[in-house]
């Protein structure tokens, strides 16, 4: 019993890591939608206009200056949605039809705070975890309530503390807080 709840688990967080949105629509996907945000650098490509093309990064509103058509804001915007914006720019004054791709060169960092020995901010690594995250900071402090781990997702407008597990994926952009025990 106890293999095919681990098994279980180990699908469901391969499904997470590969999609970070399993079911579009709810509100958990929603947040694990990653969305464009300041500091990160994409690569954005228009088929057949390589002067067009280039690497960009998201300035502090969430914007980006492209060839011919100026400021594009794309932040908070899925990777698809992001693409479309571009095309809609493109499309009626410069391009018949504008082919946009658009890959993310180097996410955002995420933060961790409390008691972890290196608290600060850190370079995101694909599919991470919250162990992961708190090993790349040098682990736990003797203090640290390991227990009671909180995540704020850099997607939640209302910016909430939600209680994080040792398995829950982290994104660019999250704030971990590893609090203090008090015995």
């Amino acid at each position: 019993m106890r293999e095919a709840v681990m098994i279980l688990r180990m699908a469901v967080l391969a499904i997470l890591l590969t999609h970070w949105a399993p079911s579009p629509g709810t509100a958990a996907a929603d947040q694990l939608v990653y969305r464009l945000g300041s500091g990160d650098r994409i690569i954005v490509t228009v088929f057949g206009h390589e002067d067009l093309s280039g690497e960009f990064e998201l300035d502090g509103e969430g914007r980006i200056a492209l060839p011919l058509i100026g400021d594009v804001v794309i932040g908070q915007k899925s990777l698809r949605q992001a693409e479309t914006a571009i095309t809609d720019r493109l499309k009626p004054d410069y391009l018949i039809n504008p082919r946009v791709s658009i890959q993310v060169a180097n996410y955002r960092p995420f933060y961790i705070l409390g008691e972890v020995k290196q608290p600060g901010s850190y370079a995101f690594v694909n599919g991470m975890t919250v162990v992961q995250a708190v090993a790349i900071a040098g682990g736990y402090t003797y203090r640290a309530r390991q227990s009671r781990i909180s995540i704020q997702r850099a997607s939640d407008p209302a910016r909430r503390q939600v209680p994080a597990g040792p398995d829950t994926v982290v994104l660019p952009g999250d704030i971990l807080n590893v609090p203090e025990r008090y015995f």
